[in-house]
């Protein structure tokens, strides 16, 4: 028991500590209110008289908001010293990771673009600490595969139609109707139903049968498309909603995981120092090897070999030959 300290102790204290601050409420409230004052900073900027007045005290300000993200990293990657791992798997450490180490790239900062475009970029962070915001953009990344499934089948209606209605109305309505390309972009405006009225008396001038080319485009393009587009949408934000609750609940378990184990870890440490303790002070109270024990009074002594009996008196003198015998057996 020379080493007291388990292999790791150090990076799950430091961790401990990190997390403490991090997970505080207060904590996310200074970031979320250096991120709105980054903002800011920005949209001053674009009067031209405010940063030329000002450039030098918007300089610093700018400095300070890198160092606090700075410090705020540092922090979050302090937290995760126990578990390195596990901060590469949440996205949103990743995003900031890079958002944050991006402006102390060379060749990102000489670009002056580039640099305001990432400085921009720092806005979207206020979603780590918007849990409705972050559910948003979840349920928008998970639809995309089903917007453009729909976007697909859009297209398709919108070519069908827009073939349609050059065959029926090229030669009447060129200026609407003149090529593939004009019929598609007419259709295109007529999914707002702006217009439509007029497209309606067009065409009836035409034929009255336009009447059932634009009702069917209508309740086809306008509400049956659009409702699926909302359904894909709601479908991805109910799913976002889901995976935010699973990972609240996994972060609160591996919480409470981790504060179990460390508390444990520190109750062993605890039993070896005392056991430490007790082994020193037997080592102080123990006996050189080489001394003589103190007799014992209690002890009775050994009987004398021609006591057989265990009285002390051995043979009388004048006993038999046979008793005699036995006590000299």
């Amino acid at each position: 028991m020379t080493d007291p300290m388990p292999a790791g102790y150090g990076r799950r204290r430091l961790a401990a500590r990190c997390r403490r601050i991090t997970d505080d409420s207060s904590f996310g409230m200074v970031v979320f209110a250096v991120i709105l004052l980054n903002a800011g900073l920005m949209g001053a900027e674009t009067y031209s008289g405010l940063a030329e007045a000002h450039r030098q005290a918007l300089q610093l300000a700018e400095q300070g908001c890198l160092t606090l993200f700075t410090l705020e990293m540092l922090l979050r990657l302090g937290s995760y010293a126990d578990r390195p791992k596990a901060f590469f798997r949440d996205p949103w450490n990743i995003f900031d990771l890079l958002i944050v180490a991006s402006a102390f790239m060379p060749l990102l900062r000489e670009n002056t673009t580039v640099l305001r475009l990432l400085r921009l970029a720092r806005v979207l962070r206020t979603a780590r600490f918007l849990p409705h915001l972050r559910i948003l953009l979840v349920a928008v990344g998970r639809s995309l595969p089903g917007t453009a499934s729909f976007l697909f089948v859009g297209a398709l209606v919108l070519y069908v139609y827009a073939m349609v209605g050059w065959v029926c109305f090229a030669e009447s309505d060129p200026q609407h109707y003149g090529s593939i390309g004009r019929a598609s972009l007419t259709l295109f405006l007529l999914t707002t139903l702006d217009g439509l009225t007029d497209a309606v008396r067009a065409g009836l001038q035409i034929s009255r049968f336009s009447i059932v080319y634009y009702a069917s485009y209508a309740l086809l393009a306008s509400f049956v498309l659009v409702n699926v587009l909302i359904g894909v949408v709601l479908n991805s934000l109910d799913e976002a909603r889901e995976m935010e609750d699973a990972d609240a609940r996994a972060r609160e378990r591996a919480a409470n995981d981790t504060d179990v184990a460390d508390e444990v870890r520190e109750r062993i440490v605890a039993a070896r120092l005392a056991l430490d303790d007790l082994e020193a002070s037997l080592a102080d109270v123990r006996p050189p090897s080489g001394q003589d024990r103190a007799p014992d009074p209690k002890r009775e002594p050994a009987p004398d070999d021609g006591d057989v009996d265990g009285d002390g008196l051995g043979a009388p003198p004048g006993a038999g030959p046979e008793r005699q015998l036995e006590s000299a057996v």
